[in-house]
């Protein structure tokens, strides 16, 4: 990517709000001077979202996992997490919104599959669905962790997710 393209990029997390504008100027600056990686200030990824931040909303993706250890904890935990550290960050808002989207979701296909598992198509249809409950937050959770934003698939939109 070029240089062109970093500030650009760095710019448009400016106009959302992810990053102030005297984050953006140290973090033009660092991409200027040849050093991306730093974005010009301590504990900011390149694209300039805090590791804090790629780590919570990777907390959020993978408590989702919690339900195969604790009831309901795969849909308590998620929330939680979510409603907790909302407003500390828009990226995490949106991490969480994708996560409770597919929730509701899975709750949904679930509830189809078993109604219709009474004329066997229900049976592979619940056998995906548990695939994808363990696969969709592990792959969530990682590119979380990189700052990336990935809206599960199949998932209905319940509550709107900014796309970039």
């Amino acid at each position: 990517m070029g240089i062109a393209e970093e500030i650009e990029k760095l710019n448009d997390l400016r106009q959302r709000g992810t990053i102030s504008d005297d984050e953006f100027e140290a973090a033009k600056k660092s991409v200027l001077q040849g050093n991306p990686s730093a974005a010009g200030k301590p504990g900011m990824t390149f694209s300039g979202i805090s590791d804090d931040v790629n780590m919570w909303s990777m907390f959020i993706h993978l408590s989702q996992l919690c339900g195969f250890v604790v009831p309901l904890g795969g849909l308590i935990a998620p929330i939680i997490l979510w409603q907790i550290k909302k407003d500390d960050s828009p990226i995490i808002d949106q991490h969480g919104r994708i996560v409770v989207n597919w929730i509701i979701s899975a709750l949904i296909y679930g509830l189809g599959s078993a109604l219709l598992c009474m004329v066997i198509i229900g049976i592979p249809m619940l056998i995906a669905l548990i695939i994808a409950t363990i696969a969709f937050p592990i792959i969530g959770g990682i590119k979380a962790n990189n700052g990336e934003m990935w809206p599960y698939p199949l998932s209905i939109k319940f509550f709107p997710i900014d796309q970039d």
